[in-house]
């Protein structure tokens, strides 16, 4: 199947006008929309992209991850390879402490699918410093009894990944390839591989926007797919059912029920998320799913507009004011100096370089380059050239199957996106780059358009050495750094 079919959205009972209305509420939010896909009765009544993003694209799509992981476990329950019962300490005999503590002992399959293993934090960054992943988690101490309390624990969900290899010799992808993702026709699929060689399961997989949509009329459909029953109704209907209390969260559609690495979301629905805005949001009542895929920090503003312009539509509401949608695009940064710019090079720039570091670059002058020690971004390298471009050298920054080796050099320049490849990844990425001045400062951004990461690199030359303030729009960590050249 290579499309979901088309369909007016007044032919699937909804207004077309109501839908430009939520359109215009996502594209005014405080939350950057990348793309955007409206399902209803099994067809696309609503499709946006917001250039230069596609939706034809893989997106990165964090903890939406989980909510595949948790469709490998049903399969896996259905094919009799293991229980809800099973204890997490019987797949790993060689790898437990030397002492097994009575709550490591009693935790199951069933508390790692439902966040309530009985650790009083996430184990995911105590897992992720190590190559022995599998043998940190069971030799962390567990505080709680396993069920007890909801704690959101991406940790726990490796686990599973990591069983279900144990299992069947497969690892996650390779195990869900036939029976997901090959008939739902997202042989784009790809998922992060740890260090230890497991399929991460709780983050790292990237689907386009309509395979994702597809999962999500999979899952309104109760597991049937052109007359074939991929997964178990039973499982579907217990995945996304309330299993657990999770009203300790902060957010009120983060408290309305934990399922099997599904949430419930206000207003009879449920969803897998992921970080930053990825959203596969599912109304069974209704018969409608909404993808997204975003860059934001607020993912509860989001889903907030999604309840205000969205449920209303499904409710047959028509919109309460007309709301023209114009073109849907992110446009490259101009630094608040557009009406300066001349075919792309701000006024005072002789030769594209700043006119202030014009004879004042450090000696050297322009086209010298600077290097930086090891950082988190992994840039290792800066020139600004006589042309009015700058050429930024990276090394990769991630470890695993997916992480390409060497280094490469992406030289960026004043104007509108440019499209280029990021090669340090497989398989290649798209990204886009642009640049201008402002005084002595020369500025970069790189859109990652496979994920929500957007880097801003200000560079200014200071005596003897470059500094780069360096800003990444979203982040687990620290988003803004300063880096000086060595």
């Amino acid at each position: 199947m290579s499309r979901l079919p088309r369909s007016t959205a007044e032919d699937q009972g909804l207004s077309s006008g109501a839908l430009d209305a939520f359109v215009a509420a996502l594209d005014s939010s405080g939350q950057e929309i990348q793309t955007l896909m409206v399902l209803r009765h099994g067809h696309v009544v609503r499709e946006e992209e917001w250039s230069p993003y596609r939706l034809a694209d893989p997106h990165l799509l964090f903890s939406v991850s989980k909510s595949f992981t948790s469709i490998g476990i049903g399969l896996a329950i259905e094919a009799g390879l293991l229980s809800l019962d099973d204890k997490v300490i019987s797949f790993f005999p060689d790898e437990l402490p030397d002492q097994v503590g009575d709550n490591l002992a009693a935790m199951e399959i069933r508390h790692l699918l439902t966040m309530t293993t009985g650790h009083d934090q996430d184990t995911v960054e105590r897992l992720s410093k190590d190559r022995r992943m599998v043998g940190i988690f069971l030799g962390l101490e567990v505080e709680h009894e396993p069920g007890t309390v909801f704690v959101y624990n991406s940790g726990a969900t490796y686990m599973l990944s990591a069983i279900l290899q144990k299992l069947t010799g497969e690892r996650l992808l390779d195990f869900l390839r036939p029976r997901l993702f090959e008939p739902l026709g997202a042989t784009e699929a790809t998922w992060e591989v740890s260090r230890e060689g497991i399929t991460t399961g709780g983050w790292g997989l990237s689907l386009n926007t309509e395979s994702l949509a597809r999962f999500g009329q999979l899952l309104l459909q109760r597991g049937q797919w052109e007359g074939r029953q991929l997964l178990p109704a039973e499982w579907i209907d217990a995945a996304t059912s309330k299993q657990v209390d999770n009203s300790n969260q902060d957010n009120p559609d983060w408290q309305q029920g934990y399922g099997y690495q599904f949430w419930r979301s206000r207003h009879g629905g449920y969803r897998g998320d992921g970080a930053f805005g990825q959203y596969c949001l599912v109304f069974p009542e209704h018969d409608a799913a909404v993808i997204i895929t975003s860059a934001g920090f607020d993912m509860q503003e989001t889903l907030d507009v999604v309840w205000e312009h969205f449920l209303p539509v499904l409710e047959g509401a028509a919109p309460t004011e007309a709301r023209q949608v114009g073109p849907l695009l992110i446009a490259p940064p101009s630094g608040g100096v557009p009406s300066d710019v001349q075919s792309g090079v701000p006024s005072g720039v002789q030769g594209g370089v700043p006119s202030s570091v014009q004879g004042g670059v450090p000696s050297g002058g322009a086209g010298r380059t600077y290097r930086f020690e090891e950082n988190h971004a992994g840039l290792t390298a800066v020139r600004l050239d006589a042309d009015g471009t700058g050429t930024f050298t990276f090394g990769p920054v991630a470890a695993g199957e997916l992480a390409a080796s060497g280094s490469q050099e992406i030289t960026i320049a004043p104007g509108s996106w440019e499209e280029q490849a990021y090669l340090l990844r497989e398989p290649k990425q798209r990204i886009v780059t642009n640049a201008y001045s402002e005084g002595s400062t020369f500025v970069a951004t790189i859109r990652l358009l496979e994920t929500p990461y957007v880097i801003t690199l200000a560079c200014r030359p200071t005596g003897d050495a470059l500094t780069v303030d360096l800003k990444f729009n979203v982040a687990f960590g620290p988003t803004e750094v300063q880096l000086v050249s060595v």
